[in-house]
Parts: structure tokens; sequence; C-alpha cells
């Protein structure tokens, strides 16, 4: 599914196209995604203008006026800069239809995700309000790990992928700040050092720094705003590559289930 520095790729690619423009008219074409689209929506965002645009973990959040567009991608959606003239595709569910015949296209295949309209502060939302700090922001750092994984049992990936932990390491980039960290995954999060959590943090930063600079990660289908997939695919060093050699030692890489999630680590690097 689209992960953090997919949508960050997301709002990058569209924000040039829709901040400051006004939204002319709302096509729902299929109301019935994960949370329904509500008629409200059609109803009130046509005719206001997009003031700010952010994300918050994985949901990107369109400000306008008084109410707000709050976006999930679910599991493999979409949101793309298209003429209008563009024929539509089966899963393309949503227009937000802007000046110069142009809209923002709402896609998702599975409808596992959202786009709700809101009047109160979406950081109240139950969706939102919940979450952790972004990973690269002020209040993501190795204190924040080694001080909420003290007493801890929970293996140390499924620590940095909890949402309520820090907001946005999926698992292909959990893998992979892991190994460039060292730490195996498997590993008991409350027996991570001091240093060890300074290290991990920092390289949870990094790889997310990375993928964002690459575009992000095309596995299936992912496509930025621009319609353009993104490249980290070519930097991993773990995922997806289980049986094959560590790229830094040459030691056979371990794949593993952990949280019914694939996990490949180095046996031989990460302790």
């Amino acid at each position: 599914m689209p992960e953090l520095p997919e949508v960050e790729t997301t709002l990058r690619g569209i924000t040039p196209h829709v901040l400051g423009q006004q939204i002319l008219e709302v096509v729902v074409r299929n109301p019935h995604l994960r949370w329904p689209v509500p008629a409200s929506l059609a109803r009130e965002l046509p005719g206001r203008h997009v003031e700010r645009m952010q994300r918050r973990g994985k949901y990107l959040l369109l400000f306008a006026g008084d109410g707000c567009v709050l976006i999930h991608l679910g599991m493999s959606g979409s949101l793309r800069i298209v003429p209008a003239y563009e024929p539509r595709l089966p899963h393309d569910h949503i227009d937000l239809v802007l000046p110069g015949e142009r809209v923002l296209r709402y896609c998702d295949p599975r409808r596992f995700g959202c786009m709700l309209w809101l009047k109160d502060d979406p950081q109240h939302h139950p969706l939102l309000q919940s979450l952790g700090p972004e990973p690269l922001g002020e209040h993501f750092s190795g204190r924040t790990l080694f001080e909420g994984s003290r007493g801890r049992k929970t293996s140390v990936k499924a620590f940095i992928m909890d949402s309520h932990v820090v907001v946005g390491v999926g698992n292909i980039y959990a893998n992979e700040a892991l190994f460039i960290a060292g730490v195996r995954p498997t590993l008991a999060v409350g027996r991570l050092s001091a240093a060890r959590c300074d290290r991990l943090a920092d390289c949870i930063q990094q790889i997310l720094g990375r993928a964002i600079a690459m575009g992000g990660t095309t596995l299936r289908d992912f496509v930025g705003g621009d319609g353009k997939p993104g490249y980290f695919k070519q930097s991993l060093h773990v995922y997806g590559r289980g049986a094959q050699p560590c790229t830094q030692c040459g030691t056979l890489l371990k794949e593993v289930r952990l949280g019914q999630r694939s996990t490949v680590f180095c046996p031989q690097c990460q302790r």
C-alpha cells in the first residue's frame, strides 16, 4: 500500500496544481469506499479555494475555508492531475474539477481509502487523533523510541510500525531502516540501548528521506501525483530479497513472518 514516502510524493506532485485553486465541482461516481464519501463533500466543497495542503501520517489534508478534505489512498489508490477529457478508468471514483479543464482524480481499485469532508479540526478526527509523531518532524528522535520501548517485549519491527509510536513507517521502510541500523527485526525492543535507539531513529529518517527524494517505491501500481512511478525499489537492500546475498557481507538474507508481514534481514549484519 502507499506508505509515507508515496503519500508525501503525491502531496508534492499535486500541490502546484491544486493549492490556491477553486474547486469548481465534485463528481462522485462511487461513494462506497471503506469510509463512505459523505454527500456534504459534493454539496459544500465546490466554490471554495484550497488554502493549505499537508500530510499527516498516510493521510492528505486539503483545507478549504472552514472545512477540510481528508483523503486516504487505501491499499492501492492514487491521486492524479489529469485533463478533464481523459477517459475515466473503472476505479476512478471521484473527480475534483479544477480551472483550466483539469481534474484531481481519485482512483481506488480496492475501495479501502476515503475522501471525507470535515468541518471540525481534523486533528481531533478519530482517524488522526491517536497518531504518533511524524518521523521527519521535530518531535521524533531516538529518545522517543527509547522512552517508549522500556519494558516492552514486542519485536522492534512491530514497535516502529505502530502508528501510535511513530507514523508512516510501513513494512518496506521498517525492513530497510532496521538493516542500515544493524538491528535484527525480531529483537525485543525493550533490549535496545539508548545509543541503538538514536541510531535507529536516524536510519528511519534517512530511509524515508531518500525514498521521498526518489519518488517512493513502486511495487505494483503506485504512481505519484504526476502519474510517474517511484524509483526507491532500485535501492532496496533487504525488502523482497529473501534468500539473496546481503549487499554488505554476502550472507544469504533470511525471510520470516512478523505480524503477518514479510520480514527480511541479514543474520550476520543485524544483531
